[in-house]
């Protein structure tokens, strides 16, 4: 049944009993709340987004192809903004990388080719979200988590594994490290230093010699005066693997100490004294995966009252009637035979609750009960039960409470696919309870994936047809296939990151989600219910009915992008607005003129604007009068700070062993890219400007924590920008730079930014020509102090300008054009990240079959668009690779209905 953009309010009766309730001013009927609540949703619709990846990880080298959906409410491909934003963050909450797409009918395509200079073997963040999406507090990013591996110049192969025996008093993990070449040999008898730092300090080293088999133990210890000092550090090793080659490697820490937490969610919200109450739980260890338990419920008398037991990754329910003014306490024994208590919430002596059946395939079965006291209280008084999923109202009912409990079902097909959230209200307008399930429907999109046969050969030529229907009838849809050696890829299916994981579930509830896959592979009631168990320990996210009653809309920072554009200000020398003055702006390899006017105050905006990176932009007033006392300044483009990632617990702590499949194919496909080593070639060394030559600066370590080259600015328009990217362990925000470990800690101290030994203001950054930079010093630490200290700092940014080099005398009108024109602005913006075409080689010509092919992602194809009976089919040639190829289909219909499918065949 498809679902209308235009709500249809079901308005039901859970009684038959008819009774009027004393008018009370602060009251609120059911139509004002569900004609409010729609209002709210309708006008400020939520974005969500979702990228389709070719494959599940990538080795250093690859290139990472994606598509993005980009739907709003009910899942309809968004119209809302046109610009979506893909950040790549890498283990530190370092921005590495940002590309800006062009969305077109809610789709966008986008790919990241992982070079050498700037991506290292490691565990990477990528985020995307729309400007749209951050007016949220709680924005629904799309989060995962890649683990990149490496194998061009391979040297060393790690393994590491932790035990943690640490005290009250004392921190100690033993860390026991396997060191192996690129050929998997131990290096048996190799001295390896290691230290560990925490928060750029030294709190523990050592060295060891590794045994026959290249394993060394370190044990490393910290006392807990400064709370888990180790478990906040790094671990950095440094092989001898010759008496000339020095190879480090460094370690996280943060999961070496496995901490454990459990907690427990009544149905409803609250623990309700009379009632039988469904309690689930959840134990989860700190790197954020489930831990099974099980364990028993006793009162504050001593008596046992309930037993429970994990059905899967630490979550499940049990039941508890509990009696009032008694506590309630768990004895929890963890999977690992650890012990552990912990207090159940205190239960409410006055209080109603919504449960809920969702094993039914065709109704949701919903009771609302109350105990004696808050039936007492409230006899007689209305209450109201309403029901939105994907940004619509779909159920509403009222109620005069009359009994104690009250039993219905409602028809799940008046629900989108996904998940919908009850809340019962009193006549006040006051949220009560609430409960989330997911409705699942039988009759969702299909897509049917079917090859002529069932086995071919290596670099033969393959067709697939792919055919979508919905309800039996054939649909108009937009799909993005990739095709990978499964062999050379291995992957465990349920820890998938789908389109139906990624706008069904991880969108629209808080936290990790361990898994996601497996609620969406081919079901069954278990399937169901360990579903229902990961909603009841979930939060929503969603708006605040109490708000939305009382009339508090939505604040609004970021308006939807429509496209690049660039704003500001032209003003007189002396700080006047220029009214109607003329501006032109160019971008000469795009062909593009644009002429444009300021308005009464001075602002001006060019909008939809289409170009790609690295274009030049020029903005000048020389078309005005007196246009040289003219000053013009751009407007800033608002950045989300960089957030932490919200999928952590997927990290990869041992890439090395767990890509070895992958790593070898690797190996042998980017062969030709192995680099010479470095050769030292002493001469005289032609001195180059740094912090060293300014006595501000005395006391700063000889080195810099990081140092950017100024030739990596070259082209640079605005200096802030660019730094924000490259200035490694930064935070930006509140225009200023700030450590970021020290930031997160609540060390909210800006950076020094010191221009040729003086310190400036951030702002003087974008004053500075990039083509003049020598090199800019990151110092994270003043290990002295003495800097830091004198200026109120924390950490220094040092810009250190090329010396002018001698020349001849020029004329002064040369020496004018040289100097800075206020009234023109040349700069070079992000704009939409270029477009390449996937690689697909031919075998149809009989030369080209001696050439070697170990491609992994066999084929990649963003844009199959399926006609008006629901077909399209795709060809493509085979690599050497033999096994289980496997095809995967993922899209979205007009009408918001989405799917996937998996197709396998085999190569021989």
């Amino acid at each position: 049944m498809k679902i209308f953009r235009l709500s249809l309010i079901l308005v039901s009766f859970l009684s038959i009993l008819n009774f009027s309730a004393s008018a009370q001013t602060d009251t609120v009927s059911i139509n004002t709340i569900i004609s409010k609540t729609n209002k709210v949703l309708n006008d400020y619709p939520a974005e969500k987004v979702y990228l389709h990846f070719d494959k599940p990880y990538y080795a250093v080298a690859d290139t990472v192809w994606f598509k993005v959906y980009l739907t709003e409410n009910q899942n309809f491909l968004s119209g809302i903004s046109k610009i979506v934003y893909v950040d790549v963050i890498n283990q530190r909450d370092s921005l590495i990388q940002t590309l800006k797409l062009q969305v077109n009918g809610g789709t966008a395509e986008g790919n990241i080719p992982l070079s050498m200079d700037h991506y290292k073997q490691g565990n990477y963040h990528f985020r995307a979200y729309t400007m749209w999406m951050l007016n949220s507090n709680d924005p629904a990013y799309f989060n995962k988590t890649f683990y990149i591996g490496e194998a061009i110049d391979k040297e060393l192969k790690t393994h590491i594994s932790y035990k943690n025996s640490s005290t009250d008093k004392q921190e100690k993990i033993d860390a026991r490290v396997q060191f192996k070449d690129a050929n998997n040999k131990p290096y048996a008898n190799k001295n390896v230093n290691w230290q560990v730092i925490t928060s750029y300090t030294v709190i523990a080293k050592g060295r060891g010699t590794t045994d026959a088999n290249g394993f060394l133990t370190i044990s490393m210890t910290a006392n807990q005066k400064a709370e888990y000092q180790l478990q906040k550090g790094e671990l950095i090793t440094s092989i001898n693997t010759s008496e000339k080659d020095i190879i480090n490697s460094t370690f996280q820490l943060k999961n070496a100490i496995i901490n454990k937490d459990f907690q427990f969610f009544p149905e409803g919200g609250n623990l309700v004294a009379g009632l039988a109450n469904k309690v689930a739980f959840k134990g989860v260890k700190s790197d954020g995966l489930g831990i099974n338990a099980k364990g028993t419920v006793s009162d504050s008398d001593g008596k046992q009252v309930a037993t429970f037991s994990a059905q899967r990754l630490g979550m499940g329910s049990f039941m508890l009637t509990p009696e009032a003014g008694k506590t309630y306490k768990a004895s929890i024994t963890f999977a690992d035979g650890s012990t552990q208590s912990a207090n159940l919430p205190a239960a409410v002596e006055s209080g109603i609750s919504i449960v809920i059946d969702n094993t039914d395939a065709e109704n949701v079965a919903i009771k609302i009960a109350s105990n004696d006291a808050f039936f007492e209280k409230n006899k007689g008084k209305k209450f109201y039960l309403i029901a939105q999923s994907k940004g619509v109202i779909c159920y509403g009912a009222q109620t005069i409470l009359a009994n104690k409990e009250y039993n219905t079902t409602v028809q799940k097909n008046k629900f989108p696919l996904g998940i919908a959230q009850f809340t019962l209200f009193n006549e006040s307008g006051k949220p009560l309870s609430e409960r989330i399930v997911f409705v699942q429907h039988n009759n969702n999109l299909a897509l049917a994936l079917t090859s002529p046969v069932a086995t071919y050969g290596s670099k033969k030529k393959v067709k697939i047809n792919l055919n979508a229907k919905k309800d039996g009838l054939p649909v108009e849809g937009t799909f993005s296939v990739s095709v990978i050696d499964e062999t050379k890829v291995p992957f465990n299916e349920d820890g998938a990151s789908t389109i139906l994981t990624g706008l069904l579930l991880n969108s629209d509830v808080k936290g990790y989600i361990e898994r996601p896959n497996y609620y969406f592979t081919p079901g069954d009631a278990k399937k169901a219910a360990d579903l229902d168990v990961l909603l009841l320990t979930q939060g929503y996210r969603n708006y605040s009915y109490t708000d939305i009653i009382q009339d508090k809309k939505p604040t609004i920072n970021f308006l939807p992008e429509q496209g690049i554009e660039f704003s500001g200000i032209l003003r007189m020398s002396n700080g006047i607005p220029v009214r109607k003055g003329a501006l032109l702006l160019t971008i000469p390899d795009k062909r593009i003129n644009m002429e444009g006017t300021t308005d009464p105050v001075g602002n001006f905006k060019f909008s939809n604007l289409v170009f790609t990176d690295s274009s030049k932009v020029t903005i000048t007033a020389k078309y005005n009068v007196n246009y040289k006392n003219m000053t013009l300044s751009l407007n800033g483009a608002p950045t989300p700070s960089v957030s932490r990632n919200f999928s952590a617990a997927d990290e990869v702590l041992n890439i090395d062993s767990t890509l070895t499949t992958y790593l070898d194919n690797s190996k042998k496909q980017y062969s030709y890219l192995h680099t010479l080593k470095e050769v030292t070639v002493k001469g005289a060394a032609v001195p180059k400007v740094s912090h060293k030559d300014y006595p501000a600066l005395t006391g700063l370590s000889q080195m810099a924590d990081h140092e950017i080259s100024g030739d990596r600015l070259t082209g640079c328009s605005l200096i802030i920008s660019c730094l924000q990217t490259m200035a490694m362990g930064t935070t930006f925000i509140d225009n200023n730079f700030y450590v970021t470990r020290d930031y997160n800690q609540g060390k909210k101290i800006p950076m020094g930014i010191f221009i040729n030994g003086m310190m400036m203001d951030v702002n003087q950054l974008n004053t500075i020509d990039a083509n003049n930079i020598e090199s800019v010093e990151v110092f994270l630490r003043d290990e002295l102090g003495l800097v830091n200290r004198n200026n109120n700092i924390n950490g220094v940014i040092v810009i250190n300008q090329k010396k002018a080099p001698k020349g001849t005398k020029i004329s002064k009108s040369e020496l004018m054009d040289m100097l800075p024109k206020y009234y023109e602005l040349t700069f070079t913006p992000q704009g939409y990240s270029k477009a390449r075409q996937f690689y697909m080689p031919k075998y149809d010509v009989p030369a080209n079959l001696n050439r070697n092919d170990l491609r992994t992602t066999i084929y990649w194809n963003p844009q199959v668009i399926t006609d008006n009976t629901g077909s399209a089919s795709f060809d493509f040639f085979n690599a050497d690779g033999k096994g289980q190829y496997k095809v995967v289909v993922e899209g979205i219909d007009a009408n918001g209905n989405i799917g996937r499918s998996v197709f396998r065949y085999t190569v021989k």
